[in-house]
């Protein structure tokens, strides 16, 4: 039975995690450099602030467009390969050679082709957000009910009503799984390519560079701070898609369904 307070759970979690953390700094005399205590973390985070929130910004952008291209282009290639099968033939076997090439070895090309920067980064976040989009879409494409397929095929239904009102349906639970797992790695992704590909150009730059500069001066509560915000980051994207996901599915999809308990 679901208490009332069960939300203080994950706090008193926390509390004991961060007692613990203080209590391991000074049980064993970890120096700062290695391991910040929390609240060095906390007042570097407000000192560094203005660095921190710009590198944020500058992430975000590029997680974002990455991820927005990806959705757009990974729904419209799974879309023409699901009706067409010799284009699936053709391309799907170069989409699996991508997938299983390393950014790092493809980092360096992007930034031949589109310099360093906000560019390679979106590039970079493109590649690791595309391929869960393609797999998981042409899998909901392909794997429409034949049965519900004959009865719109005796109900005389158009090429148009049956992509509208079956394909289209059946397919959106497996584009949004597809969407969650990229909204997942487009941080990691933009964080990646700011890695390989990012520069300090006028004075900013994201936050796997400011990352890279923290821990060259051995800044280590920066360093944190910076990781911090980097998981932060993270869960705004996967929340908002969070959102979106049950907005479309809340009222028919059987995993989102509450079903009644004895």
């Amino acid at each position: 039975m679901k208490s009332k307070y069960s939300f203080l759970l994950p706090l008193g979690a926390g509390a004991g995690l961060i007692g613990l953390w203080y209590l391991i700094i000074y049980s064993f005399k970890i120096p700062s450099f290695v391991l910040p205590r929390p609240d060095q973390i906390l007042i570097t985070s407000w000192t560094e602030r203005k660095a921190l929130l710009t590198s944020a910004w500058i992430t975000g952008q590029g997680a974002f467009l990455g991820f927005i291209c990806a959705v757009i282009g990974g729904f419209l290639l799974s879309f023409l390969m699901a009706f067409s099968f010799r284009l699936k033939k053709s391309f799907y076997p170069y989409i699996l050679i991508l997938q299983m090439t390393p950014v790092i070895i493809l980092a360096p090309i992007f930034v031949l082709w589109l310099g360093q920067g906000l560019p390679s980064i979106v590039a970079v976040t493109f590649m690791i957000c595309f391929f869960p989009i393609v797999a998981n879409t042409t899998l909901g494409f392909v794997s429409v009910d034949h049965h519900l397929l004959e009865v719109f095929t005796m109900s005389n239904a158009t090429k148009a009503q049956e992509l509208y009102y079956l394909r289209i349906p059946s397919a959106l639970p497996h584009f949004l799984t597809g969407v969650k797992i990229a909204a997942t790695l487009a941080p990691i992704g933009a964080i990646t390519g700011d890695f390989l590909t990012g520069s300090a150009q006028n004075g900013t730059a994201g936050m796997g560079f400011m990352a890279i500069s923290y821990f060259a001066q051995l800044q280590t509560p920066a360093l944190y701070a910076t990781g911090a915000l980097a998981c932060l980051l993270g869960f705004l994207f996967v929340g908002s898609i969070n959102l979106i996901y049950w907005t479309f599915l809340h009222n028919w999809h059987p995993s989102l369904i509450k079903k009644d308990t004895l």
